[in-house]
């Protein structure tokens, strides 16, 4: 089975190019708060992923979404547009994971510092994390967004939203042989089609209103299962990394 890194669409030739979430709906304007937009310079050129607000000065996202600079756009509902709401800026420290291996996607995790903190409002709010190691139960229904394609000829700039249930983990180790149970998380029923794809990257699994899962990788054809960062395996190093850096003015 071939894997593929969920990455921008535009980094990927026409015939490939898609980013959607799969069998999805456009959200309600405004009802993920802390979904995060970011526009990445690449050596290729610019790209995006997702991402989630986890404190008002952090961001939350997969290590390959890496870049030469990225901003974050908060707020956003069409990323295409100016909209009121929107909140931009620019990331000064993105801190990947020091055990990241891009060879084989583990420990696929990146926090963002901003240059300055995000004002909470309505459209721009924080994504609470696990507070414990327990483990999400197979069946578990969550809520994945993100924007991109939503059929390869079809574009759309407006969030998609789409509801997935956790899978049990044999589910992904069959299809994918990299897949780690310790530190990821299978999603995706195999026989809905329903799944996020190419340009998801980085964007939240979020779990009874808390974020347990990033956005990783998952197969060529963007059938389901997919593999998400498990949260609550790195809770560690995300509190010690936020306390090194002091809060932003």
């Amino acid at each position: 089975m071939h894997l593929l890194l969920l990455l921008p669409a535009l980094l990927l030739p026409p015939r490939t190019e898609a980013g959607e979430i799969i069998g999805g709906k456009e959200a309600r304007p405004h009802s993920r708060p802390y979904m995060a937009y970011l526009q990445i310079q690449t050596p290729v050129g610019l790209s995006s992923c997702g991402g989630f607000l986890v404190r008002e000065d952090f961001v939350l996202t997969a290590a390959h979404c890496q870049g030469r600079s990225i901003t974050v756009k908060l707020g956003a509902h069409n990323v295409k547009k100016q909209e009121r709401t929107q909140q931009n800026i620019r990331v000064r420290r993105a801190i990947r994971h020091p055990a990241y291996n891009p060879q084989n996607n583990q420990n696929d995790i990146m926090l963002l510092q901003l240059e300055r903190r995000a004002k909470k409002n309505r459209a721009v709010q924080t994504l609470g994390l696990p507070r414990s190691r327990g483990r999400l139960s197979p069946g578990t229904q969550c809520m994945v967004a993100g924007w991109g394609r939503v059929g390869l000829n079809r574009k759309t700039e407006k969030l998609q939203e789409a509801q997935l249930r956790v899978q049990r983990d044999q589910e992904c180790s069959r299809r994918f042989r990299i897949y780690k149970s310790q530190t990821q998380i299978c999603v995706g029923n195999s026989r809905e089609r329903k799944s996020v794809f190419r340009g998801d990257s980085g964007g939240p699994l979020v779990c009874n209103g808390v974020g347990q899962g990033i956005v990783s990788y998952g197969s060529n054809d963007g059938t389901p299962p997919a593999v998400f960062t498990r949260v609550s395996s790195f809770m560690p190093w995300i509190r010690r990394t936020m306390r090194r850096f002091k809060q932003s003015d």
